[in-house]
């Protein structure tokens, strides 16, 4: 394979087997609670400690080049580990071994919440969408906290918030990253501390150049043939292909601009929306799974299994188009004090506009009164002091839920 040629880089990488990887990464799949940092810590207690798949070095710059591109985090990671370990067939296996247990879980809640009926039914849906207040208001506080710690930052998420909620639809959400991006090369440049460590990743330019060609063909190829042609399959791969292209800062991200592509087309409602998305937090694996559950709920075809397929796909896709494009050229491009000042900016943009959706839809379609107030910020007391597990707080959800509704 000329385009792609595998080596010991990235801090000393070892070789294996493709199908070792996918049992390595099921494994993985199957028990990784907690959200994208808990999975980078999963992951480096299974595959850099106890496995030796890469030093401790090398996996820090994986991190550090996942932190900095738009997608799912630890699911690049992932990816990366197994095309390490694995070559290109290995970077498939980690990612299907990581992403199925997830994602045929929430396909199956899918299934079952459309025969969800009376008081305990609609009780425990009333209770997921409660449960998604909680974990998307400690997403904004965490995120808050870590990549808005100063005036400047803080003021860029600030001026996000009022432009996502000034301006309707994915159009605003890309105005205020670009926005964000621009205003971090201004007042974002001085102060931090420069960036010395080394990533050596085995992909060629020129199958870098590739990835990211195809990567911006298919973001703005997808809307035209789409419009000409009509099929609600490609409007989908679409709608979820643009979600996951602008995914900057961490998982829950995918909230708002899933929420803009489905719910603000009628292909899903608000309540089928936000339980899914409780819900979600109950699985082990990468939140992004979530598209799952929306590609199996949409209302027009296709839907079910063939649009949880195609959902699934199209968000993942552009992460790991990205993630190929851009290795070969990371590390001198990451060491830019430009680079670095953009991605400040535009980091502190993502926090704004989680945090409007935070007001809407997510606080504003599940809290309809006092009592599921308090529900909402017991569930915040349990994931914020209490450091409970997030699943345990979807069955403290579901339950104060169905409660809720028998009172």
């Amino acid at each position: 394979m000329d385009d792609v040629t595998m080596g010991h880089g990235a801090g000393h990488a070892s070789h294996g087997s493709a199908g070792e990887v996918f049992t390595a990464f099921l494994k993985l799949g199957l028990t990784s609670f907690g959200g994208p940092i808990a999975h980078l810590g999963y992951f480096r207690d299974e595959l850099v400690l106890r496995r030796r798949w890469i030093d401790e070095k090398g996996y820090a710059d994986l991190v550090a080049l996942s932190q900095f591109l738009p997608g799912p985090a630890s699911s690049q990671v992932g990816f990366a580990l197994g095309l390490l370990r694995g070559g290109p067939l290995g970077a498939l296996g980690a990612w299907t071994a990581f992403t199925l247990p997830s994602a045929i879980l929430l396909v199956l809640f899918a299934y079952g919440a459309a025969a969800f009926g009376g008081p305990i039914g609609s009780g425990i849906i009333s209770g997921l969408k409660i449960v998604a207040v909680a974990v998307v208001a400690q997403a904004v506080w965490g995120m808050a906290r870590n990549l808005c710690p100063d005036r400047q930052r803080a003021t860029i998420a600030l001026g996000a918030v009022l432009i996502v909620l000034l301006v309707a639809g994915s159009f605003g959400q890309v105005v205020a990253i670009a926005g964000g991006a621009l205003a971090g090369l201004l007042v974002c440049r001085t102060g931090h501390a420069a960036i010395t460590s080394h990533i050596d990743f085995p992909v060629s330019r020129t199958f870098g150049v590739i990835s990211l060609t195809l990567f911006v063909a298919l973001l703005f190829a997808l809307p035209l043939v789409t419009a000409a042609t009509s099929w609600q399959g490609l409007a989908v791969f679409d709608a979820f292909y643009r979600a996951g292209s602008l995914v900057f800062g961490g998982g829950h991200v995918v909230l708002p601009l899933l929420e803009t592509e489905v719910v603000g087309r009628g292909w899903v409602s608000h309540d089928q929306f936000l339980a899914g998305y409780g819900a979600a937090q109950a699985v082990p694996g990468p939140l992004f799974t979530f598209a799952a559950y929306l590609g199996a709920v949409l209302g027009p075809e296709p839907h079910g299994l063939i649009g949880a397929g195609i959902a699934l796909v199209a968000v993942f896709l552009p992460g790991f188009l990205i993630l190929i494009g851009v290795i070969p050229f990371w590390d001198s491009f990451r060491k830019g004090e430009s680079a670095q000042a953009l991605m400040r900016g535009a980091n502190a943009a993502v926090v704004g506009i989680l945090g409007a959706a935070l007001y809407d839809p997510v606080f504003t379609s599940a809290i309809v009164g006092a009592r599921p107030f308090a529900l909402a910020l017991t569930c915040f007391v349990l994931l914020m002091a209490w450091k409970a597990p997030p699943w345990v707080v979807v069955i403290v959800g579901a339950a104060g839920g169905v409660l809720i509704g028998l009172a």
